[in-house]
C-alpha cells in the first residue's frame, strides 16, 4: 500500500499556509497524533458525512511514497473500513496534485476529474 495515492480534505486557507510553511500539519496531528486520510474509494463517503454542504475545501492527492512518515490503515470507528492515517507531518512534496472540493446545489459531492500539480 506504500505507493497508492490516498486523499486529505482540508480549507483552501490550511493549503496555502501549508504552501508557505512547507508542510501541512492538520489540527487532528496534535488532538489524535495524526492526519486523517482515505483512499480514492472512501472520499465522497468521509466528505459527505464531515463536510457535507461545506465550501472552501480542497482534496488534496498525497503519493504515499514520499510521506516519510509511518502510515498506519486503521479501523478506529468500528465502520468496517481501514482508512489511512499519517503519523507526522505532511511535507508538501508529498502532495502530488491538488483539486477545488466544492459541493453540488444539494451539499453531496463527487470525486474531481482533475488535480492541479503543486508547484
Amino acid at each position: 500500500m506504500k505507493d497508492e495515492k490516498i486523499y486529505h480534505i482540508t480549507s483552501r486557507g490550511e493549503w496555502e499556509a501549508a504552501l508557505k510553511a512547507g508542510e501541512y500539519r492538520a489540527d487532528s496531528l496534535d488532538t489524535e497524533g495524526f492526519i486523517h486520510a482515505s483512499t480514492r474509494e472512501q472520499v465522497v463517503r468521509t466528505a459527505e458525512k464531515y463536510y457535507h454542504g461545506q465550501q472552501g475545501l480542497v482534496l488534496l492527492e498525497i503519493a504515499s511514497a514520499k510521506v516519510e512518515v509511518e502510515i498506519k490503515y486503521e479501523d478506529l470507528v468500528g465502520a468496517g473500513m481501514l482508512f489511512p492515517h499519517i503519523f507526522g507531518a505532511l511535507p508538501v512534496n508529498a502532495v502530488s496534485g491538488w483539486a477545488d472540493f466544492s459541493p453540488a446545489d444539494d451539499g453531496s459531492f463527487c470525486f474531481p476529474t482533475q488535480f492541479q500539480p503543486v508547484i
